[in-house]
């Protein structure tokens, strides 16, 4: 029995490390190729209108915010529409029709829209917009963001062009330092927009709309077959749909548009499930058309290792129920322990805490404040893999669950009672099945203990403390 278990690790460990291989590739690619920037052509003639769709739900604490910095945007208003697309049951919509109708009496081409049925969600939401949107650019953007006043201005240029069908800025955080939690958060996010994004688009690689901050040629989301709500990443899944047809994406890393992190544990999950259920979603759907389109093999590979991204959470949670019995009661010696697991777990370890020292040295922060939160980013991404796993399986399986939002409080660095405001992510079952695995994992790390095992031992520490941390800090709603 335990022969198969170890014969499980082994081959778990494998599939992990082809994954992080990919994110080294990644990582060297940004380097090699990050001088290869794009460059905005001088708009020809009268400026494109443009129309700006805000999906929002109940976002009390943010959607004035949001609605006052649109209104901002460097654009002359004769060109700018903006679309309000209020799907909300609270009182976010006396707000929301309060401001729009402050800024239609100032002269804004601002309508508060209200649809019969909250059909589709976000997807659902944008494609009834559409329908009624004025403008030959559709600039869209979630409740929590702040776009700077130049942020129009900046990617316009790119749509002379007329293969460009998107252009993507960066995310910046306006509550990155607020707590431990939205620190790692932010780490992982920049890796993603600053390796990932820049990787992708310098490399002539697939990459995605990120639901947000990004501005879309009209004709090309007719062109892709429009908004989808088949599954939880509606941005994903049309930004293949498009890129298949042949348009072409812009990332502009040096941009970005401030937003807000998950300040609390529930709601991060909700997010980090919903991405990663989406995403693999997107994959049964719409890997079968990518392997059999006319595109070059680095292109498909690139596409199979992005829209297959989560499925290391899956990995993970199998890799760790194997590692703890398997390590741990082996019988070996401690010098075993060292020359030959120690190297795997901590290059593992060390993969992740590169490709986010690289993200942060690129966006002019201390790489050595990353290492510095390496167990904390290894920690949380274990203590979330039983959430994400079962995500993993239900996008495989094909099992429909509703869109979820991530709760928005307006938070910021500097505010510290921002628990006092309503709108929690819910918590469920998993943090006591969380819970149940910290003490799973708990236990070998004692019989490793008592073998003075001492490298398995730390390893499984690590696990247990990552488990435990996600799983009773989300049944505390911290």
């Amino acid at each position: 029995m335990l022969a198969a278990v170890w014969v499980a690790y082994l081959a778990t460990l494998a599939l992990l490390a082809l994954y992080g291989a990919h994110r080294l590739y990644l990582t060297t690619q940004y380097w090699r190729l990050r001088r290869r920037r794009p460059r905005p052509a001088l708009v020809a003639g009268e400026l494109p209108v443009v129309t700006v769709q805000l999906p929002l739900y109940n976002e009390r604490y943010v959607a004035e915010r949001l609605i006052a910095a649109v209104a901002a945007l460097d654009w002359p208003r004769a060109r700018l529409q903006i679309q309000v697309l209020d799907d909300s049951d609270d009182d976010t919509t006396a707000r929301c029709a309060a401001k729009v109708a402050q800024l239609k009496a100032e002269g804004y081409d601002i309508e508060h829209v209200r649809r019969p049925k909250r059909v589709g969600f976000k997807a659902g939401a944008l494609a009834y917009g559409l329908a009624r949107a004025k403008g030959s650019l559709i600039l869209v953007l979630d409740a929590d963001f702040v776009p700077p006043a130049g942020l129009l201005r900046t990617m316009a240029g790119y749509f002379e062009r007329p293969e460009v069908g998107m252009v993507q800025v960066r995310w910046e955080h306006l509550n990155r330092d607020l707590s431990l939690l939205t620190r790692v958060q932010a780490l992982l996010l920049d890796g993603h927009f600053v390796i990932e994004q820049t990787a992708r688009s310098c490399g002539a690689r697939f990459f995605n709309f990120n639901g947000t901050a990004g501005l879309w040629r009209r004709e090309a989301i007719v062109d892709a077959g429009g908004w989808h709500h088949d599954t939880l990443t509606e941005d994903l899944d049309l930004s293949y749909r498009a890129l298949l047809r042949g348009w072409r994406f812009i990332y502009l890393g040096d941009e970005a548009a401030p937003a807000e992190l998950p300040a609390d544990i529930n709601a991060f999950k909700s997010q980090q499930f919903r991405w990663a259920k989406g995403s693999v979603e997107v994959a049964r759907k719409l890997l079968p058309t990518l392997l059999r389109a006319r595109l070059p093999w680095q292109v498909k590979l690139e596409g199979f290792f992005h829209l297959t991204q989560n499925v290391p959470y899956l990995l993970m949670l199998l890799l760790i129920v194997c590692a703890a019995p398997a390590l741990a009661l082996r019988p070996g010696s401690a010098a075993e322990s060292l020359w030959l697991h120690a190297p795997v777990l901590l290059g593992t370890a060390l993969t992740l805490g590169t490709y986010c020292a690289a993200g942060q040295r690129a966006l002019g922060r201390s790489a050595w404040r990353t290492l510095a939160l390496l167990p904390a980013l290894v920690a949380l991404t274990v203590g979330i893999s039983l959430n994400q796993a079962r995500a993993v399986i239900e996008g495989a399986l094909g099992y429909r669950t509703p869109f979820v939002r991530t709760p928005k409080h307006g938070v910021t660095d500097r505010m510290r009672r921002w628990r006092q405001r309503g709108y929690r992510g819910g918590r469920g079952a998993i943090p006591l099945l969380e819970i149940g695995f910290a003490i799973y994992v708990a236990s070998f790390f004692a019989l490793a203990c008592a073998g003075q095992r001492w490298t398995v031992a730390a390893s499984l520490l690590l696990f247990a403390l990552g488990f435990g941390y996600v799983g009773v800090c989300s049944l505390a709603r911290r």
